[in-house]
């Protein structure tokens, strides 16, 4: 089975090595090469091209938003998996916005961050629960205005923002995975989204994940 090649981009020593040995524990993960710096980080990029990207953005000096928008940019068959400390909503939900694959808090135990290297494997999305947490606690006010979804399509939505891929919600709802993609194509040409980033925004802002 070919293995998914990673590169850690974080200017925290400890945080790098704390990654590596995480990895390490997997066969199907290999850690190609470690970037401390965004010079550093195209420089390997233009070498040495990886499935997944892991990065802090929020890194002054070293890493910013704009970092990922220029990986974004320069080379978009990279899946991005952001891992930062940074608490600031604003900042996330732009983060988010640019698409990125997954996004970690550094509070997140092994087990998530393991999942989380396995959706972004996929092609998948991935949000923990300390980011979904926070973005609860400070979302944005909503309006009263009435939601365009029909009850099962509220229920999909709660579902794809909790981290559920189509086949879990599918078995959860007992309808075939054909059926939830549908929903889901109906949702996104509803709400005129068309990122999952997007549709787990929305759900918070509408108070769905309460």
């Amino acid at each position: 089975m070919q293995s998914t090649s990673i590169i850690i981009a974080d200017s925290q020593y400890l945080i790098r090595v704390g990654l590596r040995h995480i990895l390490e524990d997997h066969p199907s993960f290999e850690v190609v090469s470690e970037v401390t710096s965004e010079v550093q980080l195209f420089k390997e990029l233009k070498n040495n091209l990886p499935d997944i990207l892991m990065i802090d953005y929020n890194q002054p000096g070293c890493f910013s938003s704009l970092t990922i928008d220029k990986v974004r940019v320069e080379y978009p068959q990279v899946r991005l998996l952001v891992i930062s400390s940074d608490e600031d909503k604003k900042t996330i939900y732009q983060v988010l916005e640019n698409g990125v694959n997954s996004f970690l808090s550094k509070k997140c135990d092994e087990k998530e961050i393991v999942g989380a290297v396995y959706a972004t494997s996929k092609n998948e999305k991935y949000y923990c629960t300390n980011v979904l947490n926070h973005l609860l606690e400070k979302s944005f006010p909503t309006e009263c205005a009435p939601t365009p979804l029909s009850p099962r399509e509220i229920e999909i939505v709660r579902l794809v923002a909790s981290g559920l891929i189509a086949k879990e919600i599918a078995g959860k709802l007992n309808l075939s995975t054909h059926t939830v993609y549908t929903h889901r194509k109906n949702i996104m040409r509803k709400l005129k989204i068309g990122t999952t980033s997007e549709l787990v925004l929305y759900a918070v802002n509408e108070g769905l994940l309460r």
